[in-house]
């Protein structure tokens, strides 16, 4: 029976989130989308391509049955999804993993609770993928990279083998990253760069060969690993079947 969903966010996001549930229930009867939450109370009583926005992102603790995806995010404030996870306080097994059904992901591959990937992803080895990433379309993770928590991946980006790629980094449309490089925590990775060196935390880096352009303002210090409650992508293809 297809699990109840509620998607915090009525942006951008949330409308190509909710775009790949769609596919995915036209596989398998999977998500029953119960609404938007959106903390903006002159969001509330929209409709957004057919579903409603039903109030603030708090009412998702009165649907206990439901899972749960947050789409908030931007280039401007890189720290969204976590203050809102942490805000909801919610298990991580009230996460819903969103992966569309265009999306290729390696045998093997354990993708974090809450991560959405959207269509052409491709993850081309298995690994570990941690909580609250977004992979938009047509990004490409290959082998023994290391992604952490709330990770931003804007279209087209590129990892070549071993990068890392620290908690609430955003990476802009078309970056590509060199074999073995560090993409610090909180560091923003502009759009078209091409990544030679390090990206130290909290900095913007932009161009082509990428280049520090300033310092963001400095978030809270993060270096954990993927966080728990991951799924196989495995279990989610037996599902759809």
């Amino acid at each position: 029976m297809p699990r109840p969903l509620l998607l915090v966010g009525a942006g951008g996001l949330a409308r190509e989130v909710l775009s790949a549930v769609n596919a995915a229930n036209s596989v398998y009867a999977q998500w029953t989308v119960l609404g938007l939450l959106d903390d903006n109370p002159a969001r509330h009583g929209e409709v957004v391509d057919g579903v409603p926005v039903l109030g603030p992102s708090e009412l998702a603790a009165e649907h206990a049955d439901a899972a749960v995806v947050v789409c908030t995010g931007s280039t401007r404030d890189l720290d969204s999804r976590r203050r809102v996870v942490e805000r909801l306080a919610l298990p991580a097994d009230r996460y819903a993993t969103i992966v569309h059904p265009a999306a290729s992901i390696a045998a093997g591959t354990r993708l974090g609770a809450g991560s959405v990937f959207l269509a052409f992803v491709a993850v081309t080895a298995p690994q570990e993928i941690g909580a609250h990433v977004v992979v938009m379309p047509h990004v490409t993770i290959t082998h023994d990279d290391r992604i952490c928590d709330y990770a931003t991946f804007a279209s087209r980006v590129a990892l070549a083998g071993r990068v890392s790629v620290g908690e609430t980094a955003y990476l802009g449309s078309g970056a590509l990253v060199r074999e073995g490089l560090s993409i610090g925590a909180g560091a923003l990775v502009g759009i078209g760069a091409v990544v030679l060196d390090d990206v130290p935390p909290s900095e913007v880096w932009v161009g082509n060969p990428a280049r520090r352009l300033r310092t963001l303002a400095l978030q809270r210090p993060v270096s954990r690993s993927p966080a728990s409650g991951s799924v196989s992508p495995t279990k989610i293809t037996k599902a759809r079947q």
